[in-house]
């Protein structure tokens, strides 16, 4: 089965989620950044999004920052107003109370970034101040981050979210990157490969958020030079290597040792690999295939081949992990942050 034998249905899926077709669906979410992220996203792999009406789309997400009340609220108080909102509506103004329940979110304020650049907005016209001053409150004594200002989990995703956000906003006074590069590299594994916290297990997810990370704060290049010493990077390597030659029978990659195949993996391993200069290592044609074998009649991608329904969060990385594999008419990739290239101008 070729990729454009059930595009459209693919790009309808899309579409309905973007809010631009009606849906149970999109109803459910909204409100939820992440959705329209992995939305916008996908679309961009094919679509040019800065032709989408822009006044129509921006208008839509700004009213979802919150306001500083006043200037000493960044100093004083638990900043959680200081930047995107973790959900909103139509109905939502600016000037709107943003209450405990629906706070700030370090994952949100990453998505609501990488749409605002897919569709050319000018991010200073955001208060970049106020997200920096706030996100920097969120670092913690040890490096990591927790993504709201109250009790909250911490790990490599929010690390490579605050890297993301500060790379966007080209102003890195939002985080300590010395903190925050020792963190990563507590991260790593015995094996070469990253944990989401110290002392874990290698994960998938957890090394492209370490390896990313590091790439946008500087820290390592775009190769395997055994002379960076940030990180065993011999190690991340050879486990970098073995998850290429894991690729199983059905051709996809692997999150962990001993797990099924899954879509996203394809992105989220595939793209460390393609960071590093490795992705020549891979069998591009089999991870193709498996990727392939995933795509539902409804429109989209699945898991794991033989599920019948699609959803948004597999779909997007299918369509990463085909970006990177240099799909005729899919637009190339930005990898560290998870945008097309011609958005990070």
């Amino acid at each position: 089965m070729q990729v454009f034998v059930l595009f459209s249905l693919v790009a309808s899926t899309f579409f309905q989620i973007a809010g631009l077709v009606p849906c149970g669906y999109v109803q459910a979410l909204l409100s939820n950044k992440s959705a329209i992220y992995f939305a916008a996203c996908g679309l961009s792999h094919c679509w040019d999004m800065k032709t989408i009406d822009q006044v129509e789309r921006i208008e839509w997400f700004i009213p979802w920052q919150a306001l500083i009340q006043a200037r000493n609220d960044i100093n004083n108080s638990q900043c959680f107003t200081l930047i995107f909102q973790r959900s909103g509506g139509h109905g939502s103004t600016a000037a709107t109370a943003v209450s405990n329940k629906n706070c700030s979110h370090l994952a949100s304020t990453y998505c609501a970034l990488a749409i605002l650049k897919m569709v050319g907005y000018n991010l200073s016209n955001i208060n970049p101040e106020a997200i920096l001053k706030s996100m920097r409150k969120l670092q913690q004594h040890d490096g990591s981050f927790v993504p709201i200002h109250f009790r909250a989990e911490t790990d490599l995703r929010f690390v490579y979210c605050a890297a993301a956000i500060c790379s966007m906003l080209d102003n890195w006074t939002g985080m300590d990157k010395e903190k925050a590069k020792e963190y990563i590299v507590r991260c790593q594994s015995y094996d070469g490969g990253f944990g989401l916290v110290p002392d874990s297990e290698s994960h998938g997810g957890a090394t492209f958020c370490a390896v990313a990370a590091l790439q946008l704060m500087g820290f390592i290049g775009e190769d395997i030079s055994p002379n960076q010493e940030v990180i065993d990077m011999p190690l991340l390597v050879e486990w970098l290597l073995q998850s290429a030659a894991r690729q199983s029978g059905d051709g996809g990659f692997q999150g962990r040792m001993n797990k099924p195949s899954d879509t996203c993996y394809a992105f989220w391993v595939g793209g460390v690999l393609k960071m590093l200069g490795l992705f020549e290592f891979i069998n591009k044609d089999a991870l193709r295939n498996f990727i392939l074998s995933c795509q539902s009649k409804y429109g989209g991608f699945t898991k794991f081949p033989g599920m019948k329904f699609p959803d948004l969060y597999h779909s997007y990385y299918s369509f990463s992990a085909l970006s990177l594999l240099g799909e005729p008419g899919f637009r190339s990739l930005y990898v560290e942050l998870g945008i097309c290239s011609d958005c990070n101008g």
